[in-house]
């Protein structure tokens, strides 16, 4: 099969999850924290299921993250990580919200104290 300029072949979602279609009742956004359960693999994980928890072996990736190392799109990574969750060998959790703005006033403050302790 040929490849995509990208370099990733084109291979349909479904095809590279082992027949997932999509995701199951889990519902993962592309900068979820995904990691692997303590709880012992099954023997009959699909090939594409153990990829990902072979990944996530040791430490923790965002969907996006493991879909780049995988080379599988992101929805492919949100259905397998879908099944795992139900299948209790994956453990998730919400993205890290982004951090409040901050309020330039106080800086200002701050830069003007830290140049009188200069003097």
């Amino acid at each position: 099969m040929t490849g995509r300029r990208g370099g990733r072949p084109l291979v349909p979602a479904y095809l590279s999850t082992g027949g997932l279609a999509g995701p199951g009742r889990a519902r993962l956004d592309r900068l979820s924290v995904l990691s692997a359960a303590p709880a012992p693999r099954p023997a009959d994980l699909p090939a594409a299921q153990l990829a990902l928890l072979d990944v996530l072996d040791g430490g923790s990736l965002t969907v996006v993250e493991a879909a780049a190392l995988l080379r599988l799109p992101v929805s492919a990574i949100q259905a397998l990580a879908a099944a795992l969750l139900d299948r209790e060998l994956l453990l998730s959790r919400p993205p890290v919200p982004p951090a409040e703005r901050f309020d330039p006033d106080l800086l200002k403050r701050v830069a003007d104290g830290l140049r009188s302790l200069r003097q």
